[in-house]
């Protein structure tokens, strides 16, 4: 039989479970009557309570309270969300620093499970689709409007797709919190722990030590470069201009010789049906006079002309060269963004369902809506081990630099593979490790998944990455990404690797590259929580 409680019990209960600061002003003021401070903790209690639907047949899980590590913290590298435990807990190198309760996605709006990274910071954000909501101290992990934030937190699910944080909370992580930081949500409980593999990356010193070198003298090559393309710009500027000034000359004596053409057959038209002396003078003086012009014209029509071809010929060539002076620059470009950003952390991401590797690295420039710009994303075929055998959802992470290397972290939010086995599966392609291990440093990661990139992944995020089968209510009701093919390289003068062109993810905001014109907006709803 169930222990049916009293309303007295009842009201007891939510005494002790009731912060002060929660209570009514006139309730704290002493002068308030019992009877109506019992009957507002009572509607409080009832207000707090979980929906019956949801209580229904659930052993809901003791509520997450929140805890500091007993130590000094270092810069958190990572934030775990576990969704059964309704719980986010910070990390840094050494371990956990900060944990709290959460709200997420209550039913038909769940928070998608997946790893995400912070993409924008904002201390102040005020929702434009519920009633200009208060959702402050916010850490964006996806465009279309999932986020951590402070909120209230009745001690269930509840959000509309977000992440609540205690008030308090959301404020001392938001400025610890760096852009860029994992952000994984976990459908159950998961925490890092340490983890050793051969196929992890290994840096070698020698490597390291010759990026600033040779980042210097790439950018040297890069400065002459657009020096030469910017003079080769100009120079095929302006022998176009010539090209069209002599073609218009050309033109010109053309007009003329039709028009003096015209004028012989109406002075001819004229003297053959002449009734007057006089008509009849005029009009072979006509004659003659057009006659002059036409006699002189083929001589300097055909130097307008030859004059005309040739300014077109340089012109062409002018252009060949801009042309050439261009992709050199470019390419310089590239290989110089290549060598700046070889000493920063490096995201790598393995998709079982595309066979495909991915390799992108925070610029740290900022894009126009207020988040940072990564790279071009670097894509392999990637080879795996039984293609059609569930991997999981793995994420590796260089925590800290050791004597022999690097000190790695694995999170294992999926079924599948344990983290060995994973990793076993793995070929690296050559050029990866010739290119990018090397180089890794601390804060870098290697993500596996049996899922392909989400569409949420574009020029402003690092790889975004939510599993199909879990519920996405919360994702799903956001406008999605567009498909969009786009250039590696823009007005804000970074590139990518290889600098071709590439399947990419834009949000449909209007946000991303439009030809002409560019156009950044933000409509209403751009929030949709």
């Amino acid at each position: 039989m169930k222990n049916q409680s009293s309303p007295a019990s009842s009201i007891r209960a939510v005494c002790f479970r009731v912060r002060p600061e929660a209570l009514p002003g006139w309730a704290l003021a002493g002068w308030a009557p019992v009877g109506v401070v019992m009957f507002a903790l009572a509607l409080m209690h009832v207000i707090a309570a979980p929906p019956a639907d949801a209580a229904a047949g659930h052993a809901w899980p003791a509520q997450a309270v929140e805890a500091k590590a007993p130590r000094p913290a270092g810069e958190p590298i990572m934030a775990i969300v576990s969704i059964k435990s309704q719980q986010v807990t910070f990390y840094d190198a050494d371990g956990w620093i900060l944990r709290a309760p959460v709200s997420t996605g209550t039913t038909g709006r769940e928070t998608p499970a997946g790893a995400f990274a912070v993409v924008e910071k904002n201390k102040d954000h005020h929702s434009t689709l519920y009633d200009d909501a208060w959702m402050p101290n916010m850490l964006r992990i996806t465009w279309n409007g999932i986020a951590l934030h402070g909120g209230p937190l009745p001690g269930y699910a509840a959000s509309h797709g977000c992440v609540r944080m205690p008030y308090d909370f959301a404020a001392k992580v938001f400025d610890k919190a760096p852009m860029g930081m994992r952000v994984i949500i976990a459908p159950g409980d998961a925490e890092p722990v340490a983890f050793s593999h051969p196929s992890l990356f290994v840096p070698r010193q020698d490597a390291l030590d010759a990026i600033p070198a040779r980042a210097q003298a790439l950018d040297r090559e890069a400065d002459e470069a657009d020096k030469t393309a910017a003079a080769a710009k100009t120079a095929a500027a302006a022998a176009k201009r010539e090209a069209a000034a002599a073609a218009a000359a050309a033109r010109n004596l053309e007009s003329l010789k039709r028009r003096a053409d015209a004028e012989i057959a109406y002075a001819e038209k004229i003297i053959a049906t002449a009734r007057s002396n006089r008509t009849l003078a005029m009009a072979q003086d006509m004659r003659q006079k057009a006659a002059a012009k036409v006699a002189a014209l083929p001589a300097q029509l055909g130097a307008a002309r030859a004059d005309a071809k040739a300014k077109q010929d340089a012109a062409d060539a002018a252009d060949a060269t801009a042309k050439t002076a261009e992709a050199t620059r470019s390419t310089a470009a590239a290989a110089a963004l290549d060598a700046r950003l070889a000493g920063a952390p490096v995201a790598i991401f393995i998709s079982r369902a595309t066979q495909k590797l991915h390799v992108r690295r925070d610029t740290h420039k900022r894009a126009p809506d207020g988040g940072e710009i990564y790279d071009t994303s670097l894509e392999f075929p990637v080879t795996i081990k039984n293609p059609d055998k569930a991997i999981g959802t793995h994420v590796f992470t260089a925590v800290a630099r050791t004597a022999d290397g690097l000190r790695w972290t694995e999170v294992s939010i999926d079924n599948g593979d344990n983290a060995k086995d994973a990793l076993d599966r793995i070929t690296f392609p050559q050029e990866v490790l010739d290119r990018i291990a090397p180089t890794t440093v601390p804060l870098s990661s290697i993500t596996i998944s049996d899922e392909p990139l989400s569409s949420e992944t574009n020029y402003r995020t690092e790889f975004v990455v939510v599993l199909s089968n879990q519920p996405q209510g919360g994702f799903a009701n956001r406008e999605r990404s567009p498909d969009m093919i786009v250039r590696d390289s823009d007005e804000y003068g970074y590139g990518g690797y290889g600098y071709g062109r590439q399947r990419d993810w834009f949000p449909s905001y209007g946000y991303g590259y439009r030809q002409p014109p560019r156009s950044y907006y933000r409509p209403p709803g751009f929030w949709n929580w």
